[in-house]
């Protein structure tokens, strides 16, 4: 996803890393190593991890601004450099600290000095370990823990709104078959834990922590997998602990923590998100945030190709990435039209008709013209991908498919249109029929069974790997698990007619574009948990605090102001193929048609009067309707929502990880505890 490094005679540089030099995480992750960095001006050395930790907080320039002349790999070999002191941020594993050792022990050091900064907490026999060795310990300058070790994702003026653990594994390693029997399955959830932890630690934060809990209601018949939540908040509680001793810690609750995993929406990873983001990254050849876009030659030959990024820096994408693409494709039409109409090298060129220029024409267009060719490449930019989505969605014919997999979740479809869409869209890829077969299966278990469930297959043309699929659904749980239970008392006539449905119609909010109905279940579990409608049957809390404990807590809190209720006020429904744009989507609006703005920015205005955070940490991935959800639940409900989770995954890559649960050999030896 990150250029992370570049070697070039001896040099690494860090690449690839987020824009916004106002974000509180970029600020607290610089302010916190400025400190390390000031002065010295010499070598920062790095492992693998906190490489990438690094490359999500800031860019090259913040690190040589602080005196920083080399970057350096851990692991690599490296030339002495005996004048020069050395920054290291590296994680407290055994090997880490042998190579550190190793590094400024005996006569001849590498370097004249060594500063050391580890990315979470350091176990007490690693610090013994380093003070043991008598030539190592005068040659130290410092010796702290940082705990920075998680990974910022979509960070916006003063708010983050998300994070990663960076376990791309986690649904492998967690929730395969004999899962439990493997070390990774502990070495997992402790490394996940640790980091957790972390965020915690950094921003001067102590949660509630809540959690899903065990679904059975005889707890001793629970499954190791039923109970990861529970284990995972265990295991969190037990670092933050720990945290309690840190300077200006809080020592009462200042914010809410909610763990859950995947098996609480299994729909989300799956259905057809119908946003700008979503689309370019389901349907556009793109790696990570970088997208080749090709365009024809001014020569006349081949096709050019240039990389672009589709990231926060690009203030357009900022705005419209949220939004229905449909409203986006309008907005960025109604956008160039606007710019064009205002610029002046703009209007110069539109009003030419061959003849000469004036000397005060040319002069307008000199004064506009870096402004109006930055602008017009932007512009251009979305205006061909946007083009290029809505091309693909009529060719794949993703309105009918996209419509009938929303009717499923909402309960307007049943059998008999998936048979029949499956008959008549013979033509539609493999990958997309699976993907309505696994929201079926969610939506109606009890008729994805044996027999049904291989007709079904093989009506779809899908081979026995694509089956497999399916199946591994089951070993997440969640909803399924859910139906089989709450449906087994129900008459069978009965149970017959009525259509089941995933998900309740939202009728108390406005409704936009069309195939805009789709919602992820944590979108209704965040609104309940701040109304305090959640069920604690369900869902499980470690430290509940007392009724009185909120009021006193608020005096450690970075924003000590109580939270806000949920919204109460009725608004208008619109109907569901209206073409209103929501007004969490809305941007301010711009004067050149160009700049914009998005609901974190406008958020960030009232940052100080905004209530308790909220994480929310999906294990086993999270979707980009999830991460769009807290954005908008930020918004509405006047307290920042900030989505974690093992990884950040698109379909495709979800169906991988999906298919390799059933697969007996792991593919990986177990890893050392100590170095993830």
């Amino acid at each position: 996803m990150f250029d992370i490094w570049r070697f070039k005679i001896g040099l690494e540089v860090c690449s690839s890393m987020h824009s916004s030099q106002k974000n509180e995480t970029n600020w607290l992750h610089k302010g916190l190593f400025k400190s390390a960095l000031m002065d010295l001006r010499q070598v920062l050395i790095m492992d693998k991890v906190t490489v990438k930790v690094m490359s999500h907080s800031c860019k090259m320039a913040d690190i040589t601004d602080q005196g920083v002349s080399l970057v350096e790999d851990l692991f690599r070999r490296r030339q002495p450099l005996p004048s020069m002191d050395a920054i290291y941020f590296i994680q407290p594993s055994k090997e880490n600290v042998v190579m550190f050792i190793s590094d400024m022990s005996g006569r001849e050091p590498l370097y004249k000095k060594a500063f050391v900064f580890f990315s979470s907490p350091v176990p007490k026999e690693f610090v013994n370990h380093i003070k043991s060795d008598t030539s190592v310990l005068p040659r130290i300058g410092a010796l702290r823990e940082m705990n920075l070790e998680y990974f910022p994702i979509d960070s916006q003026t003063f708010l983050m709104q998300g994070f990663i653990t960076d376990h791309e594994t986690a649904l492998e390693d967690l929730f395969s078959e004999e899962a439990e029997k493997s070390r990774r399955f502990e070495v997992c959830l402790n490394t996940m834990a640790t980091r957790i932890a972390t965020v915690f630690a950094s921003l001067k934060e102590f949660p509630i922590v809540r959690y899903r809990a065990v679904k059975s209601q005889d707890t001793s018949t629970a499954t190791t997998r039923d109970l990861i939540p529970s284990k995972l908040a265990e295991a969190v509680w037990n670092c933050l602990l720990k945290y309690k001793s840190i300077p200006n810690f809080p020592q009462t609750e200042t914010c809410e923590l909610f763990i859950l995993d995947r098996s609480v929406d299994q729909i989300a990873p799956v259905i057809h998100e119908w946003t700008y983001d979503a689309m370019c990254h389901d349907l556009l050849d793109m790696e990570g945030n970088k997208y080749m876009l090709e365009f024809p030659s001014k020569s006349g030959g081949p096709p050019e190709k240039k990389e672009v990024l589709l990231e926060d820096h690009d203030p357009v994408w900022l705005e419209l990435r949220h939004a229905h693409i449909a409203d986006a494709s309008e907005r960025l039409h109604d956008k160039m039209t606007t710019f064009k109409s205002r610029n002046k090298a703009a209007q110069v060129q539109s009003s030419r008709d061959g003849g000469e220029l004036s000397t005060r024409d040319m002069q307008k267009i000199v004064q506009a013209l870096p402004q109006y060719n930055e602008i017009v490449e932007k512009l251009s930019l979305h205006v061909e991908i946007a083009g290029t989505i809505n091309k693909l969605i009529r060719e794949m014919g993703l309105r009918e498919l996209g419509q009938l997999e929303q009717d499923l979740v909402f309960g307007d479809a049943g059998a008999k249109d998936v048979i029949n869409f499956l008959r008549t869209k013979q033509d539609a890829s493999s990958e997309n029929k699976l993907r309505l077969l696994m929201i079926y299966a969610s939506v109606y278990p009890d008729r994805f069974e044996g027999d049904k469930a291989s007709k079904l297959m093989q009506l779809a043309r899908l081979s026995p790997e694509d089956m497999k699929v399916v199946n591994n659904m089951q070993l997440l749980g969640g909803s399924s698990k859910i139906k089989k239970e709450t449906t087994g008392f129900s008459l069978k006539f009965d149970g017959q007619k009525k259509k089941q449905a995933e998900r309740k119609d939202r009728t108390g909010e406005e409704e936009t574009w069309q195939l805009f109905r789709f919602y992820p279940m944590i979108e209704e579990l965040i609104e309940n948990l701040s109304k305090g409608e959640l069920s604690k049957n369900d869902y499980a809390c470690i430290n509940e605090p007392k009724p009185t404990v909120q009021d006193k807590s608020q005096s450690g809190s970075m924003r000590a102001i109580p939270t806000p209720a949920a919204p109460t006020e009725k608004r208008p429904a619109y109907s569901k193929r209206s073409r209103r744009t929501a007004m969490w989507a809305r941007p301010h609006s711009s004067d050149d048609g160009y700049s914009s703005d998005s609901v974190l920015k406008n958020a960030a205005a009232d940052f100080k009067r905004m209530g308790q955070r909220l994480f929310v940490f999906i294990i086993g991935g999270a979707t980009r309707s999830e991460l769009r959800v807290c954005h908008k639940l930020t918004a509405k409900l006047k307290r920042e929502v900030v989505l974690g989770s093992s990884s950040f995954d698109d379909p495709p890559q979800y169906i991988t990880k999906l298919k390799l649960l059933s697969e007996k050999d792991l593919s990986k030896g177990a890893p050392q505890p100590n170095f993830w």
